[in-house]
């Protein structure tokens, strides 16, 4: 989701309904011309990640965070057992990210979504994360949870030079 991927100049969502793409008519879809069912599931997951007061909106008149929930709206269409996501708060501020995060903690408790999620900030992988697997030079250095990791462990993980630095 780094760079959201959205249409700009679409509503967000037509933006969401694009994640449903490989599921209706093809001749409808270019008229944009979506079911019943389609629209409704759109609706449930803008409500879901909190942003169906913006579904007439257009993408380009949202904020950082608010089209990164519209990009985990649209993946949402596919109905995932799985979910990745490659650095889903790289661009944003710490509140919002804590609110993207919460979004996609959400889709693990209630839906059952496995979340893959590569995160660069440890208080945030500790926050969030059930089991941390971390890597250095591609290499496995650490498989756990989130509170074995330790100063030393830390050390291991990143390197000696390496200072935590909390997002809050």
């Amino acid at each position: 989701f780094q760079q959201f991927n959205l249409v700009k100049r679409s509503s967000v969502l037509t933006n969401v309904l694009s994640g449903r793409l490989g599921y209706v008519n093809p001749w409808l879809s270019l008229l944009h011309r979506f079911p019943r069912e389609a629209h409704e599931m759109a609706m449930h997951n803008l409500e879901l990640v909190g942003i169906a007061d913006k579904a007439h909106s257009r993408a380009d008149e949202l904020s950082g965070g608010q089209q990164q929930r519209v990009g985990i709206a649209r993946a949402l269409m596919q109905e995932p057992k799985l979910m990745l996501a490659d650095e889903p708060v790289s661009s944003l501020d710490p509140a919002t990210s804590h609110s993207v995060l919460r979004y996609i903690e959400l889709l693990n408790q209630e839906r059952g979504v496995t979340v893959l999620c590569s995160l660069h900030f440890l208080s945030l992988a500790r926050r969030y994360g059930t089991r941390i697997i971390a890597l250095r030079e591609g290499r496995l250095v650490f498989d756990g949870r989130p509170e074995e990791i330790d100063e030393q462990r830390f050390k291991e993980i990143y390197g000696e030079e390496a200072a935590e630095v909390e997002v809050r």
